[in-house]
């Protein structure tokens, strides 16, 4: 499954008036953690209000902010890692329109009901990303996610090969 935004929110308004601002489709919420995440990057206290918008009941703890913090402060390319184009070699740069493309678990029964877990994939990296989701009501909220956050191949610009 693919979804298609035509660009990255640049504050939280513009976050909360996306498209797919929509969490009764899982992949939207998984696009929308990414948006979320970039967010962080260039404006933490805007990012975590976005994320915690995507966590639902249970927003992100003291713990959880310094966690995405030492993960993706001194890699502001890492959320854009998973877009369609974004590879090494191009420094991360993803194709216009971005474009997420979600992988369905190939093992369903090991996810107990309610929950939910999509993979994605990144150039920089050798196997596919696990995301978690969990339901309440009709909408998918992110439950677990450190796989998004992990390490990728350092893009060209700063690589010492």
């Amino acid at each position: 499954m693919n979804v298609v935004i035509e660009s990255l929110p640049l504050n939280l308004e513009a976050f909360k008036a996306m498209p797919q601002f929509d969490l009764r489709q899982p992949e939207n919420t998984c696009t929308l953690f990414l948006c979320a995440l970039n967010l962080f990057v260039h404006d933490c206290d805007a990012g975590v209000e976005a994320i915690n918008l995507l966590k639902g009941p249970k927003p992100l703890s003291p713990f959880d902010i310094n966690f995405l913090r030492d993960r993706v402060m001194d890699k502001p390319y890492l959320p854009l890692v998973y877009f369609e184009g974004a590879t090494p070699d191009n420094d991360y740069q993803p194709d216009m329109p971005l474009t997420l493309r979600l992988f369905e678990d190939q093992r369903p029964q090991d996810v107990e009901a309610g929950y939910l877990r999509l993979y994605l994939h990144t150039a920089g990296a050798d196997s596919k990303r696990a995301i978690q989701l969990r339901q309440k009501d009709d909408q998918w909220f992110i439950w677990d996610y450190p796989g998004i956050v992990m390490d990728v191949r350092k893009p060209k610009k700063e690589s010492d090969w």
